[in-house]
């Protein structure tokens, strides 16, 4: 291998190692009770299939359950102003993508 492919793979390695601390430190801040505060000032819409939906309901852990959601699959007519999932719906504004635990917390007062 040479020198240029070493670099490459070094990159990748240190990309990952990157986001996989960004998503094991927002696990360490969910607790039951931000759970349930981030379901009840907010609306999560979802959609079967997506691996980004998937990615921030693992960010919840057990206390997904806490959470309002929509899956736009099965609830179509209550998505019309969603245009990609995953989107939080906050004091009636969408954010869309996955979001950080910090940020919903500031985002909902949590």
């Amino acid at each position: 291998m040479n020198n240029q492919n070493w670099v490459s793979v070094i990159i990748v390695l240190a990309i990952l190692v990157f986001a996989y601390f960004v998503i094991t430190r927002d696990k360490t801040q969910v607790t039951e009770e931000v759970a349930q505060c981030i379901g009840q000032k907010s609306t999560l819409y979802v959609q079967l299939g997506c691996t980004h939906c998937k990615t921030q309901e693992e960010m919840f852990g057990d206390y997904y359950q806490y959470l309002t959601f929509i899956d736009c699959v099965y609830e179509r007519e209550k998505c019309s102003d969603i245009e990609g999932t995953p989107t939080w719906k906050i004091n009636g504004i969408n954010y869309k993508g996955i979001q950080s635990i910090e940020k919903l917390r500031e985002l909902t007062g949590c």
